[in-house]
Parts: structure tokens; sequence; C-alpha cells
């Protein structure tokens, strides 16, 4: 299992083993096995995927964790010292203009109550408004919070390029920002990852695998019925760019690209995205312990050159994403935006 140094005294796995599917309300079809769920937690971090990605507003999954961490005490092999959990702040789009020292570190002290924990290894700070005044006033905040040892890092996720800057140069110590970058959505290679690599901010990846949609399974199915909220997301992504003939022409060149490898069309994919300079880490999501085995194949092979310039030379003539990473998110009106959720912390 490959790691990787966020800091001088802190490395993660590169790949995170993501959340996100495991909250309240993401599956659209059947439930969630929580017991194997907890079991893919065991056979991942046996396996040196020690990493996890959760959120404040992933309903359930901070407590989930917490339960997990749990059950390590005591274990010859894994303690929950060898686990890092990074958490996200998001602040509700609807409290932006309240928000405080005092709000954000209730939410914080919630993260460390429901995480079991005395200090969180890492808080990935999301602005769902620039036109809200805070963003830079509330990463300072955090920075209070680290100072208090209640955080050992700060992190951002989903900010662009201006206001990254604007943070870092406010000097807040940011040592990663999470964003989306897949073959689909290459927004970050506009300027956004040359400038994390300058200044020393790791790229952590969500949507690498854009939901489950880059795999074998989806070769000639002209029409995907989406299973949750991250195919529905991923497929707007696959409309804007390279469209439906596109993708299954990648598919196959992904598949041809595996097969020289004995890999699969999802172990290729996520090489690639961790190929590029300054990615840390790719964030995949654990929903069942099925798939446990096939993470580890993802270390067993390496693109070489020629595959890299097959898959570069492919996506080359179709177009990015318009604007900034998570731009068209923010957009009011974008199809990109109508389907996200900006309240989730009000009510807990």
């Amino acid at each position: 299992m490959e790691r990787y140094a966020l800091t001088e005294d802190y490395t993660i796995s590169r790949v995170i083993n993501g959340c996100w599917q495991l909250s309240q309300g993401h599956n659209l079809k059947g439930e969630i096995d929580i017991q194997d769920v907890l079991e893919a937690f065991h056979m991942q971090v046996e396996r040196g995927f020690t990493t996890f990605d959760c959120a404040d507003i992933y309903t359930g999954t901070e407590e989930l964790l917490g339960r997990f961490l749990k059950e390590l005490k005591g274990s010859s092999t894994v303690s929950p010292h060898d686990i890092q959990i990074h958490t996200k702040y998001v602040p509700d789009i609807n409290l932006l203009n309240q928000v405080d020292f005092n709000y954000t570190e209730k939410i914080i002290d919630r993260s460390l109550q429901r995480q079991g924990r005395d200090v969180l290894d890492l808080v990935q700070f999301h602005w769902w408004d620039y036109d809200a005044p805070g963003y830079l006033e509330t990463a300072a905040d955090l920075l209070r919070l680290k100072e208090k040892g209640k955080i050992r890092n700060i992190g951002l996720t989903n900010f662009d390029t201006a206001r990254i800057k604007e943070i870092v140069d406010a000097g807040i110590p940011i040592v990663s920002c999470q964003n989306q970058y897949s073959v689909f959505d290459r927004r970050v290679e506009k300027g956004f990852l040359d400038y994390c690599l300058e200044n020393s901010v790791s790229l952590l990846c969500y949507g690498t695998l854009s939901g489950g949609l880059l795999a074998e399974k989806w070769i000639g199915q002209n029409s995907i019925n989406p299973d949750n909220r991250s195919h529905i997301k991923y497929l707007q992504v696959i409309e804007e760019t390279l469209g439906a003939a596109g993708y299954q022409e990648l598919l196959l060149l992904l598949q041809k690209i595996g097969n020289k490898h004995g890999a699969s069309i999802a172990h290729v994919a996520t090489k690639y995205i961790l190929s590029q300079a300054g990615v840390g880490a790719s964030i995949i999501g654990i929903r069942n312990s099925r798939h446990v085995e096939a993470n580890a194949s993802i270390f067993k092979f390496e693109l070489d050159l020629a595959d890299l310039d097959a898959i570069q030379t492919f996506l080359k003539p179709y177009p990015i994403l318009e604007g900034e990473p998570f731009e068209l998110e923010r957009t009011v009106g974008s199809k990109f935006r109508n389907i996200m959720k900006m309240n989730l912390n009000e009510n807990e």
C-alpha cells in the first residue's frame, strides 16, 4: 500500500476510504448493510488502507467511524492510533451570516464527540457562497482551533484558485484541498493543480471513479438508470464532456489498457489520476466488503508512458467543464447546483 506525506509528520494512504456513499439519503435503491460495511473497514485497514474521508454533513458517517474505532481498541494488529480520519466543516448556506468562532468551535467539538477523539486529523473547510463574507475569517478560526489542539491539520474542499490563494496568502497553513478530478472532470487542470503544486498543497481527489461509472459493466449500456446520488451527479458531467459515445469509447480504451496489466477499468482510471503531479490521494467509496480485494489491486501495477499518452491523447479533443473547480456547482440555476443539498447541518 502506497502512502503519501501531507506534512513531515503526517502520512495517509494514497487511496482513501470514502464514506459519502454511506450517508443517509445517498442511496436511491436498497439499504446499506452496516455490519458488512464495518467488516469492510476492518479488511481495508488490515491491507494498509488506513485513511477515511467523512464529513459533518454526511449524516451518520462520523458516528459510524467512531464505532469502528471502538471496535479496534484492543486489536493486536491495528489500533485506533493507526487510523486517519478526514472530516469536513461545511456551514449551511442559510447560516453563513451566522458563522463565527463560537459556532465553528461547536461544530468541531461535535465532530470530536462523534468520532470519540481528542483531536481531528484533518478538517476540510467548505464555503457555499463566495459572495457571503466570512470564509477567510472562518479559516482563521480553524487555525485558532488548531492552536488549541483540537485540529491537527487544516484543508479545504471545493475551493477555486483565487480563494485558496487568498487563504494561503493570509498565513493559514493549508495542507490539502479536496476537489473533484477524474477523466471526465478535468477542471483542476486549468491552473488550480499548478497552484497547489507550487504551494505545497496536496490535491485529494473525489469522483475519480465517478460513482462507479468507470467499470466494465457499463460497456455497451446506452441507458443508465441511476442507483444513487453519485450516478446522477457524474452522468451530468459525462453529458457535458465526452457524451454517450465518447464515454463508451473511453471505457473500451481503459479496458484495453487494463487487459495489458491484468487490471480493471476502475484500476486504470484511478492510477491515471494518481499519476498526475500534485495529486496526493484518490478517494474511493466503500459500500460493502465485496470490493476490498479489488481496491488492493490498484498498487500491483504501473501505467507506462504509452498508457498515459493514450489516455491524454483521447481526452484532448473533448471539452473540459466550464469554469474553475466547483464553479458550476455554485452557479444559481445550474443543473450541477440544483442537485446539491446545502443545508444539512441546521437540524443536527
